[in-house]
């Protein structure tokens, strides 16, 4: 008879990096890995955002400023962490910004550019750099924040579109070449979420939006989100890699 192993589904004193981390969905995630006992590397361009973060998720949580754009700046702040918390154990690549810009608009090779350096580029970096510490724990996870965007398309959205639909392509990859040294990694689409991005929507707007495209008829909140993230950064998670989950509402199961 074959034994089961206990396979653990506690976070506690396991060490996570998230970025992204001063509001919205990444927030939410930092706080809920550390009230489940993770020590958080709350990190963000908005330093000052991190650290009240990092303040609320208490004494074993810390701030760290991150341009994720920045390649040297990823090599520092993750060396860093490792070096602060003596390891890591999951990485949750959540960093992301607003690419709205028609094919025509003289910004958009911009656009473009940013919007790939800081929302794909910047997750296979953080992987390389945190590598060599995951390799060490028994058991490391890596989440990887996508969107609906990635599995489907909105209207003038081209370099937000591809962004994400690479970071699908990536997950599936990484999961791939890592799955052999039983490091998961697993891709979370959000679709229509509270957060900073969707503030400019006008409450009436998200209303008429989520009761015609939703199947739950409502947004969600981004804890909503950091509940996915946390079940697929648990020990006891060990068998799931490669997956794109939606975290829709329903969103994409529906036709009309």
């Amino acid at each position: 008879m074959t034994t089961t192993p206990n396979r653990s589904r506690s976070v506690a004193g396991r060490v996570a990096i998230v970025t992204g981390a001063a509001s919205g969905m990444g927030r939410a995630t930092a706080m809920l890995l550390a009230k489940e006992g993770a020590r958080v590397a709350v990190t963000d361009l908005d330093i000052a955002g991190c650290q009240t973060v990092a303040a609320a998720c208490g004494d074993g949580a810390r701030a760290y400023a991150l341009d994720v754009s920045d390649a040297d700046a990823i090599a520092q702040v993750v060396a860093q962490v490792a070096a602060d918390f003596g390891g890591i154990d999951i990485l949750v690549n959540n960093a992301g910004i607003s690419s709205f810009c028609a094919l025509e608009d003289d910004a958009y090779e911009e656009t473009w550019h940013r919007a790939l350096a800081v929302m794909l580029t910047a997750q296979q970096r953080m992987v390389r750099a945190a590598l060599p510490h995951l390799r060490k724990s028994d058991a490391a996870r890596i989440v990887n924040v996508a969107s609906t965007e990635g599995l489907g398309a909105t209207p003038g959205d081209t370099p937000y579109v591809a962004a994400k639909s690479g970071v699908v392509g990536l997950t599936r990859g990484l999961a791939v070449d890592l799955g052999p040294e039983a490091i998961t990694v697993n891709c979370i689409c959000p679709g229509p979420i509270r957060t900073a991005m969707t503030d400019a929507v006008p409450d009436e707007h998200k209303v008429i939006y989520a009761k015609r495209r939703t199947a739950l008829k409502r947004y969600g909140d981004p804890e909503e989100v950091a509940h996915v993230t946390l079940s697929l950064v648990l020990p006891a998670a060990s068998y799931i890699t490669g997956a794109v989950i939606p975290v829709d509402g329903g969103l994409m199961a529906r036709n009309a």
